[in-house]
């Protein structure tokens, strides 16, 4: 992957960033994201929501993104209702399973999965005691985020309000998402500026953000869990 410089700085010792795309694909909208990441060298991770597979259009964008060399996570199956505000085992089985299924031979080696955030907030509905012990159980790594800056709230001025925040991060894990009237018009200049900041975007992850790594726990706290920390 070839670009504007932004892997070549890692190599100077820059400052680290990872950009994650969530709620994809989406047919017309993650070929253009696609395409901006192409032509900055940049590699990200999509979080990808099941639902969104059914739609044909959308899975054939599966193997386009691991073939640009970004990695693909599950983000539940219908971003609908959080795992901790409903704890029953069936859900949390099929909101994650059901999803790496559809996602198939494309899915991450490591089996990356993101809860679903109720618009990027941190607390205990994030996940049940059940899910956590399915993650734990199933072996997956499992993962968060530190910095949402509302690319769907704010399409004309979320990158001004992200590289605000970035001083405040010592490894920001951005999140960003792939669906129509977000991120898309500012992409181009934000990962222009992080270029002139001297961010290394990684796919990597700071143990910060990391709830369980390869079904091994990381950082967890009571206040990510509804109903209770699993045994």
């Amino acid at each position: 992957m070839t670009g504007s410089g932004l892997q070549a700085g890692a190599l100077a010792g820059s400052k680290r960033l990872t950009l994650t795309f969530d709620k994809g694909p989406t047919p017309g909208i993650t070929e253009r994201v696609l395409d901006i990441l192409s032509t900055h060298g940049v590699a990200a991770t999509f979080f990808v929501i099941g639902s969104q597979l059914y739609d044909r259009r959308a899975a054939a964008l599966l193997p386009r993104i691991t073939g640009a060399g970004h990695r693909i996570g599950n983000h539940t199956l219908n971003h609908k209702v959080a795992l901790g505000d409903r704890p029953d085992a069936s859900f949390a089985r099929s909101e994650i399973d059901a999803t790496q299924a559809l996602i198939g031979e494309y899915a991450d080696a490591e089996k990356l999965f993101r809860p679903y955030g109720k618009d990027g907030l941190l607390g205990p509905h994030l996940f049940s005691r059940a899910a956590l012990t399915h993650l734990q159980q199933d072996g997956y790594t499992s993962l968060l985020w530190n910095l949402v800056p509302g690319d769907w709230l704010n399409p004309a001025g979320w990158d001004g309000a992200c590289l605000d925040a970035l001083v405040s991060l010592a490894w920001p894990v951005v999140v960003l998402h792939d669906i129509n009237d977000s991120c898309l018009a500012r992409l181009p200049s934000f990962l222009d500026r992080l270029a002139d900041l001297g961010y290394a975007i990684e796919s990597t992850f700071p143990d910060s953000v990391v709830v369980t790594r390869g079904g091994h726990f990381v950082t967890l706290s009571e206040d990510m869990v509804s109903d209770g920390m699993p045994a």
